[in-house]
């Protein structure tokens, strides 16, 4: 069982910058690869950042260059640093880990979301 707590998140001008944080519960943090997720009003949710156990990490294209994910396996705590925010950036957070159960299976765990809003 893994259990997930965001914070981190308000309302910020355009331009902007936040730092998301989430601490994981649970063994085997350091193995997990920990993700990003964000859902706008009225859209699906999507992938923001992942970051694997070894440290790779990967981005949507929207924003390349502008956020870095990051994590503290001693802390059992990954973080989303977010810099020239845009109010298209406006949307609910949520902090993802996901456990491999097979070769080409998984389980995703959800943190309970943070609203990150970014006023024009």
């Amino acid at each position: 069982q893994v259990q997930l707590e965001e914070s981190g998140g308000g309302l910020v001008l355009a331009g902007g910058s936040l730092r998301l944080s989430c601490v994981g519960s649970g063994r085997g943090f350091s193995s997990k690869t920990m993700g990003w997720y964000r859902q706008p009003p009225g859209r699906q949710r999507e992938l923001v950042a992942a970051i694997s156990g070894d440290g790779s990490t990967n981005y949507a294209d929207s924003v390349k260059g502008r956020f870095s994910i990051s994590r503290d396996n001693a802390k059992n705590t990954v973080y989303l640093q977010m810099n020239s925010l845009k109010p298209e950036d406006t949307a609910v957070y949520y902090c993802n880990a996901r456990v491999m159960t097979g070769f080409a299976n998984w389980y995703d765990y959800w943190g309970q979301g943070t609203q990150v809003t970014v006023s024009s």
